[in-house]
Order: C-alpha cells, then structure tokens, then sequence
C-alpha cells in the first residue's frame, strides 16, 4: 500500500459502467429527434436526479405520466427496462478495482444512483458486490456535488481526505471532491487511471485496453 494513500474511490455510472438512457431508448423510440425530445423534456437528467436524492420511482413515474400521459408507455419503460441502459462494465476499470484490492487497498464507490436500481445493478455485476464499501446518494438522500455526501464517505470509513484518491467521468464531481480535500481526478479513460494511479505509487505496470462486457455476461465481471 502506498504510505501517502489509504484507500481509492470510484464513481460508477460512466466509470465501472457504462450506462445511459440512450442504449434502451434507440430501440424504444427509433427516430432520434423524438428519442432526444423524450430524454430532455420529459424523463430529463433532472427528473431522473430527483431519484438519485430518495425520491420512489413509483412516484417518478407518476408525475411523469402526468404531465404526459400520451406518453406514458416511455416513462414507464424509462423504471421497469432501466437495467437496458447499462451496456456492461469497463473490464480494464474492473482489473484496476481487483488489483488495488489484491494490493491492499480498500476500494470504495460513492455513487449517484437511486436505492432500488442500485440494488439491481449489484444484483448483475459482481465487481459492485466486491467492493469494500459505498456510498449511495439514494440511500443518503443527498447527491453529488454536495459536500455533505464526500464527508459522509470520509467518516463512514474513516477515510483522511488527503490520502483517498477519488475518480469520477463528472467535472463537478471532481471540484466536490477536491472542495472538500480529496485527491480526486476526472475519468477519462481506463488508461488515464491507470496512469494517474500509477504516479501515487499505487498501482504498478500497465495493462491491455479495455473492452465492454456484454450486459448479460456475469462471468467477465
């Protein structure tokens, strides 16, 4: 383990997977303006944070539809198929997570992810039910940025911010981390981790690129 280190964060969304409304919704509305309209103005990114903090997808669902009852077969397509937006997982990410844990290193994620669709996406990928501990925005009520979520990571685990690299796909997120003295750095590529892990002294060597598991394959993961 790396005296100046004591543990490595992930995000996961768009770090350990790769997940976005778009991989179910070109087979749910094929024509791509419609598709775009439906994902900025109805099931919105805010729409779907509000989740994220706490809020029932039963209740999500529901002032969707009423806003857009003509739509509601999409809204409710975007809770009861969202394991389809999560194409598979980052298998070069996946190796980083299990080389630092077979190194010592605790791994921990601190993710923006509603309860119940956490609970089913660590259900399907078991690097999710390896980790040594996380942080689920849900669970807490409060997503990131917000301060408050870094420092209910820091002391869930005892963690000094100095010394807990945190990685996320998510400018902002990083600024959150780093706001509150996490060594934190943007995601870009698995490559780029490897590489900024590698420069703390907590990883050694460098590895093949990264391939997408299929969503379906739990052996690769």
């Amino acid at each position: 383990m790396s005296p100046s280190h004591q543990a490595v964060v992930f995000d996961v969304g768009g770090v350990l997977v790769d997940w976005d409304p778009r991989h179910l919704f070109r087979n749910v509305i094929p024509d791509e303006a419609t598709r775009e309209w439906f994902l900025r103005e109805v099931c919105h990114p805010e729409w779907n944070r509000r989740q994220d903090e706490g809020r029932p997808w039963a209740e999500a669902v529901a002032e969707a539809v009423g806003r857009h009852p003509e739509h509601e077969a999409w809204i409710r397509a975007y809770d009861e198929r969202w394991i389809e937006m999560v194409r598979g997982v980052d298998d070069e990410v996946v190796a980083v997570v299990r080389e630092l844990r077979a190194g010592g290193l605790p791994v921990y994620a601190l993710t923006n992810f509603s309860a119940d669709k956490w609970a089913l996406s660590r259900e399907r990928f078991d690097v999710l039910a390896e980790l040594d501990g996380v942080v689920v925005s849900g669970e807490e009520r409060v997503t990131k940025p917000h301060k408050r979520i870094y420092r209910i990571l820091l002391e869930r685990y005892q963690l000094t911010p100095e010394r807990t690299f945190f990685t996320d796909d998510l400018d902002a997120n990083v600024a959150g981390a780093r706001a509150v003295g996490i060594d934190a750095e943007r995601f870009t590529d698995a490559a780029t981790l490897r590489s900024q892990l590698v420069s703390r002294g907590l990883l050694a060597g460098t590895s093949d690129g990264a391939r997408i598991a299929p969503v379906d394959d739990r052996s690769g993961v």
